[in-house]
């Protein structure tokens, strides 16, 4: 994944994500980025461990992003 998609996943993770969320919720709001390749989403949800996550960044650093 590029670094604009990175930022635009960190951005909805951020903005279209309500918390507490399940790995189930945010891979719901993901599918919603039609714009944003599927492998990408994939390869991002991938790395999402089963948990529920209380902010953006518990994510984000769930994923490897931080």
């Amino acid at each position: 994944m590029d670094d604009m998609n990175m930022q635009e996943m960190t951005e909805h993770l951020k903005s279209h994500i309500s918390y507490p969320a399940t790995k189930k919720d945010i891979w719901e709001a993901c599918n919603t980025m039609s714009h944003v390749p599927e492998e990408h989403k994939k390869m991002f949800m991938d790395k999402v461990p089963e948990a529920t996550y209380h902010s953006a960044d518990e994510v984000a650093k769930a994923a490897g992003m931080m």
